[in-house]
């Protein structure tokens, strides 16, 4: 799961602007990206610079897939959690009827844990998987509940208040219930220990078995078993509620496919519209075929301006690595920072030729790799309110051996990142010396957007399996491995002379920016993100922590990456960039073969090693440093609103973007206006 001139308006909770702020008009520079801050978490706002230069056409085709993109959010929600809606809903009627004292630490404590919910989708951190534990008692959130008319709180299936809290309060106060959303733990049932939604009532070895019986070595061209549907056992039997019309979450897809309809009409070309239609039968049918044959589709149009994702795609949070989140951005290129990817996907074959892997694992030709720079209009599902950079796809593995793959880096997202973090600190605190901030200073946006712009549109797209081997044999170690894989890539030829051949980067020095920012945070500084005492679990934490430490390790014994102390503080020295390299490229031989070749054992082994422990002096030291320089290390957005403006005939005239929506605002907003599934699924 991404610089033009950009504009916000300035919007903080409880202040409204009284005019609509529109892009490409005003002064960026004089906006404040950040709109609130609440426990471990920042939320900002990204502009969309270029919208009101697009054609009417193009901003109704926006206007209807950013619709269709939030419709589907309580899909997320409920697949993260089966109480996931209920408690949410309680506590938003809490939140808007409550009418006793809103001073209170109880009170205040009880906003925070609605705003971390909103940002995690869910009761579970959307990073670290863990229970967000409310900060205010049981005692006080029966009490403040039944204080409320009962006809203003949305009790499921009109049940009284007394049998929703016996529901919902073990699940939020027990910390021993449902305790990570996606567990991993080593020797223990990863199905039955998650608390995940995409399973009930089976174990971890019959889905396996469910899905194995499924498929077939022989077959070159497999759907995604499992992508689209929640497996239950009924009458001792196991089967699939799968999610389409008429389905599980019927409903919620009816309303996405009435704006999928709408958007097919405004269709840049046909190609566009034989692609959204697609998706609309995927929707009514539930054939993963048909989403296979749309992913074909998808992938083959580079022509359109307008484009977008939208449904059951990335499976990083099912602890087996099958079901699919739903997910939606809509976006448009970005015409002149498209260049630089485009001159890395039209090279693509050079870049396989030369990388440092075994030849048997190398792709002879390599087909159909796209890549540009988008701005994103619209974030939707598992995309919002936290985001990717960027993205690749599709992910079936033999759709990119025969068909190619997207990528794209997203522009507006880093440029929010870029300005919120300015004179933070971060670097002075964290750097060995003058010369690593000067460094990160001069090349840091450039070498990260390129490292990016590297991971999606080659990294993934890279290697090929030998025949007969699936990813679905690395099982849990699947998402880290393929996240290290592509991040080693993009790494590796950071620091390749063609780059700079290329006009991509100006000097033979600026990679070493990327080089060390990626090893200080994957050895030190995203430990922030850790409880004291816990592992690492999220698959991207893992992939930069193995990288980072494996450098280290291996480069211990010729002083190559060292850790030193200064002042009683740890930091991270390189004393021979050239010579890291070389370990990038082992390393990325390595995990090439491990994928290529389905070597579990030895995935799961490197990542357990490397990746998962944490070493608890240096945790406690980035804790405390962090801490003195009052940085969240969790970043959020809210959405853009976009409004269609018709004539007395109901002809659409134009489309406006604003972006003068709170935090709060937003969220209510869109559980009011997009919320149809019942409470319980």
């Amino acid at each position: 799961m991404l610089t033009t001139i950009f504009l916000f308006a300035a919007c903080n909770e409880g202040k409204k602007t009284d005019k609509e702020t529109i892009a490409d008009d005003i002064d960026y520079t004089t906006f404040e990206y950040k709109v609130d801050r609440f426990a471990d978490i920042e939320i900002l706002r990204y502009p969309v610079s270029g919208f009101n230069s697009l054609s009417l056409q193009q901003k109704e085709l926006i206007y209807y897939l950013s619709q269709a993109a939030l419709e589907g959010r309580d899909i997320l929600w409920d697949q993260h959690n089966r109480y996931n809606l209920t408690i949410r809903r309680v506590c938003e009627g809490l939140y808007e009827n409550y009418m006793g004292d809103k001073s209170t630490d109880d009170w205040k404590n009880f906003e925070t844990y609605l705003k971390q919910i909103w940002m995690a989708n869910g009761i579970h951190h959307h990073y670290s998987e863990d229970k967000i534990m409310p900060q205010f008692s049981q005692e006080y959130f029966i009490t403040i509940v039944k204080s409320v008319d009962p006809g203003r709180m949305p009790f499921r299936d009109g049940m009284a208040a007394d049998e929703t809290l016996n529901e919902i309060i073990p699940v939020m106060f027990d910390p021993a219930l449902m305790p990570k959303r996606m567990s991993q733990a080593q020797g223990s049932d990863i199905v039955q220990t998650s608390a995940v939604n995409f399973y009930e009532g089976v174990t971890q070895k019959e889905v396996e078995n469910f899905y194995n019986s499924m498929k077939d070595s022989n077959d070159e061209t497999p759907v995604s078993y499992g992508l689209n549907s929640k497996v239950i056992k009924e009458n001792g039997e196991i089967v699939e509620k799968v999610w389409k019309l008429g389905g599980m979450y019927d409903k919620a897809i009816d309303r996405i496919i009435v704006w999928l309809e709408k958007a097919s009409a405004v269709a840049e070309n046909e190609h566009q519209k034989d692609i959204i239609d697609t998706l609309i039968e995927f929707y009514r049918s539930g054939s993963l075929q048909t989403f296979d044959d749309y992913s074909v589709k998808w992938v083959k149009d580079t022509d359109s301006r307008i484009d977008f994702i939208n449904g059951f795609i990335e499976t990083y949070t099912d602890p087996m690595g099958l079901k699919g989140s739903w997910e939606s951005i809509v976006n448009f290129k970005s015409i002149e920072a498209s260049k630089r990817t485009t001159i890395i996907s039209d090279n693509a074959q050079w870049f396989e030729d030369n990388s440092p892997i075994d030849n048997r694992f190398k792709k002879e030709e390599v087909k159909g790799v796209s890549a540009k720079v988008i701005t994103v209009a619209m974030l939707g599902g598992d995309t919002y309110p936290a985001t990717p950079i960027g993205i690749n796809l599709p992910n079936a593995d033999w759709i990119r051996r025969d068909h190619g793959s997207k990528s794209v880096t997203i522009d507006n997202i880093t440029f929010a990142y870029d300005r919120a973090s300015e004179g933070n600190g971060f670097k002075e605190e964290f750097m060995w010396s003058d010369n690593e901030v000067k460094l990160s200073k001069k090349y840091g946006t450039l070498t990260d957007n390129l490292h990016t712009d590297l991971h999606e549109c080659l990294g993934h797209g890279s290697g090929k399996l030998l025949p007969g081997i699936s990813t679905d044999v690395l099982q849990a170690y699947a998402s880290p491995l393929e996240e290290t894989r592509a991040d080693l890539f993009a790494l590796y030829y950071l620091a390749d002379p063609k780059l700079v051949e290329l006009g991509l980067l100006p000097d033979n020095d600026a990679y070493k920016a990327e080089y060390y920012s990626y090893i200080m945070n994957g050895a030190m500084t995203q430990l922030t993100r850790i409880q004291p005492g816990k592992d690492i679990e999220q698959a991207h934490m893992r992939n930069r922590a193995t990288i980072s430490n494996w450098i280290i390790e291996k480069g211990k014994e010729d002083n190559i990456v060292t850790f030193e102390k200064r002042d009683d503080k740890t930091y991270i020295v390189i004393n021979d960039y050239d010579k890291v390299r070389s370990l990038f490229g082992e390393l990325l031989s390595e995990v090439q073969r491990i994928k290529s070749e389905g070597d579990f054992e030895a995935g799961k082994a490197l990542i357990e090693t490397y990746g998962v422990k944490v070493n608890k002096d240096i945790h406690n030291e980035v804790l405390s440093r962090y801490e003195s320089l009052d940085i969240a290390p969790y970043k959020g957005f809210v959405n853009p609103v976009y409004k269609l403006i018709t004539d007395d005939n109901g002809n659409v005239t134009d489309v406006t973007v604003s972006y003068n929506e709170s935090y709060v605002n937003q969220q209510m907003r869109y559980s009011k206006q997009y919320s149809v599934l019942p409470l319980k699924n």
